[in-house]
């Protein structure tokens, strides 16, 4: 069988097909709980055809305590591989929240080391995000984490991360035949971090299947999984049921050439990707089992007219706006509500806002510089918002090391995020002014600036210009009109 295994990291193989284990968050809906030691079981026959990674995480149902048991109790129990996530909810946090947060899950999973721990944030704008990392990478060092990974982070913010030190070996996302973002700036800053992708969603939710072949256009509206809510949004973002159709017809003449499902020709259209560690494919444990279609996976190769075909195929379906992970953190919403009223109650604002002089408002990011030099990061005075020349510093650190588009990334969310707990919002502002400390990294700025404000296209002015500080590689400031 070829390929079914790679080294994601020193110390860390997995199959290349990862079986994920987020519908039992959808099996356990109105409250009902699974039997954890009776569930399990539905995870051997998975080892015994050498499927061995699961993928997890704390918000799925009880997924971590029924792959704990499994581990407790099953003979091939100890041959598992377990991937987890952490996503905590937005706002302040602390290391030994983190901590406990990690060692909960050794103990659902019955580990003493988790193998790849995956953090989400749900809010770049507050540099908490960056905390939790550098936290988690202490906890990687104490021997509680094997390795590290990130899961939905965007380019920008996969930049920053692997700039400012943090060790990432992966980052899960959404990647599929009608989800191709992953192919396009994330796919570079892989590239040059040796990051890999481990993508979910390949089968959308079950519709990259023969099952939806000339299948009339479903309502979801009142039934269907939570996965299939969610990627029946994706199908109407890409063009709609029609060109989806139109694209599933040609996948199928690709299937048909190698006797094999419209689910592996999706599948592997993905898995062929070079940047693309591994696939992973929803189990619904003790009701539907797949494991032969999907060995099925690594007993054929896509010829380049299979490619030339697929790519037909890919041209009739518009792309899915935004970056990866995008659809959890800004409208459209594609997630299985249409909105984030599932995963979370509300976002606090990064900054807390004093009363100045003057009938003023000021907001302070802790930079050692602001009571230093007497300023303050941004003010707000009637309807305009200053906001002062802001560098990647967070608290002591320097975010996002010799990156220039790292650092000038940091800044923007810095430069939001005080705009937006001032009362404002991005597109209030009117002007920017951005100074580089060497005229060599201007575009590495200048496009970090664009995908900022490429909607808003404020006034700006870019110049050289001798920063305090030569680690400081960018320094932005910001004038705003609500």
């Amino acid at each position: 069988m070829q390929n079914l295994y790679t080294d994601l990291a020193p110390g860390l193989t997995i199959s290349r097909a990862l079986t994920g284990l987020w519908q039992i968050a959808d099996l356990e809906r109105d409250g009902k709980t699974l039997d954890p030691l009776i569930t399990s079981l539905h995870m051997a026959p998975y080892l015994e055809s050498g499927l061995t990674t699961f993928d997890m995480a704390d918000h799925y149902g009880s997924s971590e305590i029924i792959a704990g048991k499994f581990r407790q109790k099953h003979p091939l129990g100890k041959n598992a591989v377990f991937l987890t996530k952490w996503v905590p909810k937005p706002g302040k946090s602390s290391f030994e929240e983190t901590k406990a947060a990690v060692l909960l899950a050794c103990e659902r999973m019955q580990v003493e080391q988790i193998p790849l721990l995956q953090y989400h944030a749900w809010n770049y704008l507050d540099p908490v995000w960056l905390d939790q990392l550098f936290w988690l990478k202490e906890l990687k060092e104490e021997g509680l984490i094997g390795q590290l990974g990130v899961t939905n982070f965007d380019a920008a913010h996969l930049r920053i991360a692997c700039a400012s030190g943090i060790p990432l070996v992966s980052n899960q996302v959404s990647h599929s035949f009608i989800d191709d973002r992953a192919s396009l700036e994330i796919s570079t800053v892989c590239n040059t971090y040796g990051v890999k992708l481990l993508a979910y969603g390949t089968l959308a939710g079950g519709f990259l299947s023969n099952k939806w072949l000339n299948s009339p256009e479903p309502d979801l509206s009142t039934s269907g999984t939570w996965s299939q809510m969610k990627y029946k949004r994706f199908i109407d973002a890409a063009g709609g049921w029609q060109a989806f159709q139109q694209a599933l017809d040609i996948l199928h003449e690709v299937a048909k050439k190698h006797q094999a499902s419209i689910a592996n020709i999706a599948t592997k259209y993905i898995l062929d990707r070079p940047y693309v560690a591994g696939v992973i494919i929803g189990a619904r444990l003790g009701e539907s089992a797949h494991i032969d279609d999907t060995l099925r996976l690594f007993e054929f190769e896509l010829d380049a007219v299979d490619k030339r075909d697929l790519s037909t195929a890919r041209e009739l379906l518009k792309p899915i706006p935004g970056d990866c992970g995008d659809e959890y953190r800004r409208p459209p919403f594609l997630t299985a509500s249409g909105d984030l009223s599932h995963h979370l109650e509300y976002i606090p604002k990064t900054f807390e806002a004093v009363e100045g002089p003057n009938q003023s408002l000021k907001v302070f990011s802790g930079t050692p510089w602001e009571p230093m030099a007497g300023y303050c990061r941004a003010v707000r005075k009637g309807n305009t918002i200053a906001v002062s020349g802001t560098t990647a510093t967070h608290g002591s650190l320097l975010i996002g090391g010799s990156d220039a588009g790292a650092q000038a990334a940091f800044v923007l969310d810095k430069i939001e995020a005080a705009i937006e707990s001032l009362g404002g919002k991005l597109e209030d502002v009117v002007r920017t002014r951005i100074f580089v400390n060497s005229i060599q990294d201007w575009e590495a700025a200048a496009r970090a600036h664009g995908k900022k404000f490429g909607h808003i296209q404020p006034a700006n002015t870019l110049v050289e210009a001798k920063l305090v500080g030569d680690e400081y590689l960018v320094e932005i400031e910001a004038d705003a009109v609500l």
